[in-house]
């Protein structure tokens, strides 16, 4: 029986309104999750976590966060601790790759004039334009914070740590998109990203850092 990841029972929490994706974003991390896992692979995964219908490709901000949780806790139990993370993880680059990458904000970083600023630079302008997109598209609020050493994305609230109460980190996926963006504005290079708090684990906001 796989690991079930160190997750304890979801917790309710009280919202006036639900939270949620545009379902474009759910649609591309979909897609994304069948390149990495197979069609087979995603529905058993979808078919756990209790989903049963797929998102459209509106910008209608109405796929909830509550279903996102579920999912990626659902990739633990299909794939174990170890095999789930390591599943999230690719299926976070390939959803950057896929689809967010030409995205709003992220369209404009293809530009020529982009290209010619130093590799640090680069870095941020991608985690900035990554950041505006989901603070602007989505419930999902996110900033960028920088020192010498470090970038800090700051997410509050993940969905896929939503109503979760785990024993460490969960947001994998969030760490994979992280890494593709750098990848892609730093031309091949691999960023190590840790997420050092999350909300399912008891932190007031999930917190990645990425060392320069």
């Amino acid at each position: 029986m796989p690991e079930s990841g160190g997750y304890l029972a979801p917790i309710l929490m009280s919202v006036s309104a639900p939270l949620c994706y545009p379902n474009r974003f759910a649609m591309n991390l979909f897609t994304a999750l069948a390149e990495v896992m197979g069609e087979h692979g995603l529905q058993e995964t979808l078919t756990l976590a209790g989903i049963v219908s797929t998102p459209n490709e509106s910008l209608v901000q109405e796929y909830p966060f509550a279903r996102l949780a579920a999912l990626n806790q659902a990739l633990d139990e299909v794939y174990g601790a170890r095999g789930g993370r390591g599943m999230a993880l690719r299926a976070g680059r390939a959803w950057f790759a896929g689809g967010m990458k030409s995205f709003g904000a992220l369209s404009g970083v293809a530009d020529p004039a982009f290209r010619v600023l130093s590799v640090t630079d680069r870095c941020r302008v991608g985690l900035e334009a990554q950041a505006r997109i989901f603070t602007h598209f989505s419930a999902q609020v996110t900033t960028v914070k920088e020192d010498a050493k470090h970038f800090r994305v700051v997410v509050q609230p993940s969905p896929f740590a939503y109503g979760i109460q785990a024993e460490h980190p969960v947001c994998h996926l969030l760490v994979g998109l992280l890494k593709e963006c750098l990848a892609w504005a730093s031309n091949g290079h691999d960023y190590p990203i840790r997420e050092t708090q999350c909300i399912a684990s008891g932190g007031e906001n999930c917190v990645f850092v990425v060392q320069k």
